[in-house]
């Protein structure tokens, strides 16, 4: 028996057209994501996996429509395909199979992978660097501390005694940013409870 023919779409909002990607292709069934490509969350992609059977064709229109980064499309076409199922990306002309015999197939999957560790190196690389940067110029402080009751009751007593903001956040370990945020968040308490109040 002749395998199906489904279509895997993602558009980032309801208003982007969803016909365009795969338009002029004869498929059997759709699946339809309406999500960010940075979103974890794909029940139709996880829906098109259930459905889908041995000898089965899967069209995509581009690899970016099926996958987050390197490694998450790297993954999804090791998976498609182990399942005995063609996977087609239309705009890169890019068909992946389960034949070991293809050797275009493999040396694809191996240039991904390959590239999606570069692309965590670089990431991982510019992050330390980063804390690096920070750490020399003073302003690393790690996650931010999370202060007592008592502890915030003092700090706003120095704040009402015109002590220097730089001077309260040194005493308590924590940034100015840190405690400008404090102070936003309990001004918001504050007028929220004078509203319930009146209301």
């Amino acid at each position: 028996m002749k395998g199906h023919r489904i279509g895997y779409v993602r558009v980032s909002s309801v208003e982007q057209n969803t016909v365009r990607q795969l338009d002029g292709l004869q498929l059997d069934k759709v699946f339809i994501d309406k999500c960010s490509g940075k979103d974890t969350n794909r029940p139709q992609l996880s829906l098109m996996l259930e459905f889908m059977r041995d000898g089965d064709v899967m069209y995509v229109h581009s690899m970016d429509r099926l996958a987050r980064n390197l490694d998450d499309l790297r993954k999804l076409v090791d998976k498609i395909t182990n399942k005995n199922i063609t996977l087609v990306f239309v705009k890169e002309n890019l068909i992946f199979t389960k034949d070991e015999r293809n050797p275009l197939s493999k040396l694809m999957l191996s240039v991904m992978g390959a590239f999606a560790e570069f692309e965590r190196s670089l990431i991982k690389e510019r992050q330390l660097e980063g804390i690096a940067i920070a750490k020399k110029e003073g302003k690393y402080l790690g996650r931010s501390k999370c202060l007592t009751d008592e502890q915030f009751a003092e700090m706003r007593q120095l704040v009402a005694d015109r002590y220097k903001k730089t001077d309260i956040a040194k005493k308590f370990g924590i940034s100015r940013d840190t405690l400008y945020r404090y102070l936003r968040q309990h001004k918001k308490s504050e007028i929220s409870a004078v509203l319930g109040y009146t209301s």
